[in-house]
């Protein structure tokens, strides 16, 4: 896995603080957590849309954020725990990850033909 797709990981992380910061942020401070995750987040999506197909690299930002969100309200904030729920974010993920392992690296700059 290349630096580009660890961008893309990492801003998913991001991702999930400022959705979940959306919703809970009440003071100043937490406002300014979840502004610092969305300017990173995107920022780091950014990046890595430069170097690899971009809809792909927002396909799998918003699916590994939005399983990363399911999984977040179901552990830390009394979401209900339905299989149904979970099965649907494994097929989702099992989305994201086809789209990963289908799309070609990029060949770095000065290799090409």
């Amino acid at each position: 896995m290349n630096t580009d797709w660890i961008k893309v990981i990492i801003a998913a992380f991001f991702e999930i603080g400022w959705v979940i910061g959306l919703k809970h942020a009440n003071n100043f401070w937490e406002w300014t957590g979840t502004v610092v995750c969305i300017v990173v987040s995107f920022y780091l999506m950014i990046m890595a849309g430069e170097k690899l197909p971009v809809g792909t690299v927002y396909a799998v930002f918003v699916g590994l954020g939005t399983a990363g969100t399911v999984f977040a309200d179901i552990i830390f904030f009394g979401e209900s725990f339905k299989i149904a729920k979970i099965v649907l974010v494994m097929v989702l993920l099992g989305g994201v990850i086809g789209l990963k392992l289908v799309t070609k690296n990029p060949v770095p700059e000065g290799d090409e033909l």
